[in-house]
């Protein structure tokens, strides 16, 4: 009995015992439950709703680039995609492969397509549409379209891509757009996690692309737990890029780029007021349209391995030598120093002597004794060897980079290279050496270790016509401020210290080269009254002419291989009685300045004097 008694207590305390564990243990799971579904409710209700509804980024419409009339350069336009789902394409009746097979009857499907899809497939969902091809034809679409029947899986998306209408025109100046490489993502711009998303890789696109590609948008959308799409909750529409207007004009540059023609060659005219660039037309050019669908291999092996550079936008970043447009600076370091006075003259017999070594004149007889008038008008080389020996390079160089040689002039383009202006200083420097005066009248007709660019001398030639003063070159009507365009204040150069008198007598010189008998782009003249152009030509060397080939007869150009032969250059300005547009023309292995270059810019300053005078005449309300 007492044993019964006692076992009935133990008992008792066990059963209490567990029933104080349960209730301990049933009072946590209610106040856990609590927690999460009242206290905690918000925060997981959040997370729910974040795991039902995905973000997804919205790319908006790339800005229009255009020219100073308003004329389109680049675009956008409606590009066709054809994608694939890989559990569509994939049932009792057809697999990714027959579907692949069945489409590759319809467009081109190549092996190494068929090696990313099946690799794609095999890494996303396969509720995932995979890009076969873009860029497709009309003619693609509609053949598709009528045979999605019998496509399980087919999908054709419409999207947007940029688009050159212009083809070669203008393209170094435009540049084209591409994917984003690595070494360019910022992490700034969740634009550029989108496939398919594009940046500006070269020329205004490349400049001015965060304005150009505008702000993102998104869409909200239901998703199921395997992230599949239900349906869209939620659209807001981005924030288009902003338009560029250009100051090209692009009827000009389809001038400039016929009148060069096939040559190697560079041009750019330029407002040497405003410091507008109305042409920059480099020859040979290129398709950005081949860059913004992708270059084939063939493609590109052509371009790279073109000797004359398509690639290169020469205007800015081929550096030739001056020649003897270089001169000019050379007059204007030797007036401003009084290392020559106008009317002094020098004595060209054909060569000049320093030592046991002659310096040449182009012309064999020599000109005689010449002032700066008339050296400037026959481009004497024994005049400007004198007047170089006498201020020194390194007053030259100084002289030249007041008005825009040897260093980059700040255009707004991408690859402007800075050319090079030695002094005695750089030549210790970069090569170990002191500098020997020979090397100083060679630096006097703008040859030598002296380079420049196409738009270095345009701007040369604007400082000078304008006076003096130190524009600056831009080829975009707006300036650029937190990815907005706005327009440009009215400028206001610096002036350069250099004397009106002379600017007034190097003017004078340039006028006697084109309009007076014996000038030597007299020929090259502009005749039209009002429009008369002032000029200098220059023929750069790259090939040293030796002693037996001067006395035997030295070789013409055209009995030379091309990579031989003498560089053509001119820089001019217009109209002479009031300056407002400058020219610079280099034909690279183009021969003579005056029998090459300057018929060239004659021309093209005949058709940007005449398309100003007809917009004057229109915005007055006269015939335009």
């Amino acid at each position: 009995m007492y044993h019964d008694n006692d076992r009935a207590k133990l008992f008792s305390r066990r059963a209490l015992m567990l029933a104080s564990g349960q209730g301990v243990l049933v009072s946590a799971l209610l106040a856990r439950m609590y927690y999460l579904q009242v206290l905690e409710s918000d925060k997981y209700t959040m997370q729910a709703h974040d795991n039902r509804v995905s973000m997804r980024l919205l790319m908006p419409p790339r800005g229009l680039v255009l020219d100073r009339g308003g004329i389109a350069m680049a675009v956008n336009q409606q590009n066709y995609t054809v994608r694939v789902i890989a559990e569509d394409a994939s049932s009792k009746s057809s697999s990714l492969d027959s579907t692949l097979d069945a489409l590759s009857q319809l467009i081109p499907i190549t092996d190494n397509d068929r090696a990313r899809i099946h690799k794609e497939a095999r890494r996303r969902r396969s509720f995932v549409p995979i890009t076969v091809r873009e860029n497709l034809s009309w003619e693609d679409v509609a053949r598709i379209e009528v045979n999605i029947p019998d496509l399980p899986g087919v999908i054709i998306d419409v999207g947007q891509s940029r688009f050159y209408p212009l083809e070669h025109l203008g393209a170094h100046i435009l540049g084209y757009v591409a994917a984003v490489a690595e070494g360019e993502l910022t992490n700034s711009d969740p634009l550029e996690d989108l496939p398919g998303f594009k940046v500006g890789k070269g020329g205004v696109e490349k400049i001015y692309d965060l304005a150009l590609r505008g702000r993102h948008g998104n869409s909200q959308v239901e998703v199921n737990a395997v992230g599949r799409v239900i349906k869209e909750l939620e659209r807001r529409e981005g924030e288009p890029g902003m338009d560029l207007h250009l100051t090209l004009d692009l009827r000009l540059q389809e001038y400039a780029a016929q009148r060069l023609g096939d040559e190697s060659a560079a041009v750019v005219v330029m407002d040497i007021h405003s410091g507008d660039v109305l042409v920059m037309a480099s020859t040979p050019s290129f398709d950005p349209n081949a860059f913004s669908r992708g270059l084939t291999t063939d493609e590109w092996r052509d371009l790279i391995s073109n000797p004359r550079s398509p690639l290169s936008n020469k205007a800015i970043a081929g550096q030739f030598a001056p020649g003897s447009t270089f001169k000019l600076v050379v007059a204007l370091a030797a007036l401003e120093n009084n290392a020559i006075t106008p009317d002094q003259r020098v004595l060209c017999t054909g060569h000049t002597q320093l030592g046991n070594i002659k310096f040449h004149c182009w012309k064999k007889g020599g000109h005689g004794a010449v002032d700066l008038h008339a050296a400037i008008k026959g481009s004497c080389d024994v005049y400007f060897y004198e007047a170089a020996r006498r201020v020194g390079v390194d007053r030259i160089a100084e002289m030249a980079r007041r008005f825009g040689m040897g260093a980059p002039t700040g255009i707004d383009l991408p690859g402007e290279r800075p050319g090079l202006m030695p002094t005695r200083e750089w030549k210790r420097a970069a090569l170990g050496q002191p500098w020997h005066p020979g090397e100083t009248l060679i630096n006097g007709i703008g040859q030598g270790y002296c380079l420049t660019t196409p738009l270095q001398l345009a701007v040369m030639t604007a400082r000078l016509a304008n006076g003096g003063f130190g524009v600056v070159p831009h080829v975009a009507r707006e300036d650029i401020s937190d990815r907005q365009f706005r327009p440009r204040t009215a400028p206001d150069w610096p002036r350069l210290g250099v004397s009106h008198q002379s600017i007034a007598l190097v003017r004078s010189g340039m006028n006697a080269v084109s309009n007076e008998p014996g000038g030597t782009a007299f020929r090259a003249r502009i005749e039209q009254d009002g429009m008369w152009l002032s000029g200098k030509t220059g023929t750069a060397q790259v090939r040293r002419i030796t002693a037996r080939e001067r006395e035997t007869g030295v070789k013409k150009n055209e009995e030379l291989p091309w990579k031989e032969r003498d560089h053509a250059l001119f820089v001019a300005y217009a109209p002479e009685d009031n300056p407002r547009f400058a020219i610079a023309v280099v034909v690279e292995h183009g021969g003579g300045g005056s029998a090459v270059a300057a018929p060239i810019a004659r021309d093209i300053m005949i058709e940007v004097q005449k398309r100003d005078r007809a917009r004057v005449a229109g915005a007055s309300g006269g015939p335009g």
